[in-house]
């Protein structure tokens, strides 16, 4: 038998570092809304004994290791740092699994609901390799702030200074570039309670 197309929206939600993409998230989930979270299935797809933490250890050792066998994040973190091909290696591991683990969370989720989020950090940067991946997208939503609150806001957040918080910023694509490949913009300069209404706003026409 012939099924209908499904008629639910994938909706990649993403920001740039502190503005607002995780409060935007955590609210969507509290509404009841499904959302796939890709640092969730970052740290998921590297429990011991999964494919994608047998292949780090193959790679860079036991020496990154907890006592408990865990990945100790800090540890392999500050291998990959300094070096461009190594974390370009990490990067093939784990990138490849927490993308299928995405593809069939989304498959799952549209089965009972009309809208899925995919929650993705760097969603615009990578949106051309999740495309060929066959992870796409109806809407992009981008949690926009300007960047001087951006900075003000990251400051404040991680206890840094001006020239710490700048560096992190310039590190990532510009909130401003990323505006021009968003189908939604979502102002968060105001209050939490200022996003959650405009959250429900947008909401509203998928009832």
């Amino acid at each position: 038998m012939i099924q209908s197309k499904n008629q639910g929206k994938v909706i990649g939600l993403t920001g740039g570092i502190a503005t607002g993409k995780s409060t935007a998230s955590k609210y969507l989930v509290e509404k009841g809304y499904s959302v796939i979270d890709a640092d969730v299935l970052a740290r998921e797809v590297v429990d011991v004994g999964r494919p994608a933490y047998e292949d780090i250890l193959k790679e860079f050792g036991d020496k990154i290791l907890n006592e408990d066998l865990t990945i100790n994040r800090t540890k392999l973190g500050g291998i990959i740092f300094n070096s461009e091909e190594l974390r370009k290696k990490l990067n093939s591991i784990v990138h490849p699994r927490v993308t299928d683990e995405m593809k069939m969370q989304k498959i799952k989720e549209l089965k009972d609901n009309k809208l899925v989020f995919l929650d993705i950090p760097l969603l615009i940067e990578v949106r051309t390799h999740l495309k060929k991946e066959g992870l796409d997208f109806d809407e992009i939503w981008l949690v926009y702030i300007d960047e001087e609150t951006q900075l003000q806001r990251l400051m404040k957040r991680d206890g840094i200074d001006r020239l710490q918080a700048f560096k992190k910023i310039k590190a990532q694509m510009s909130i401003n570039e990323k505006k021009k490949y968003a189908d939604v913009i979502i102002d968060n300069s105001g209050s939490i309670s200022d996003l959650e209404k405009k959250l429900d706003s947008l909401l509203e026409k998928y009832k």
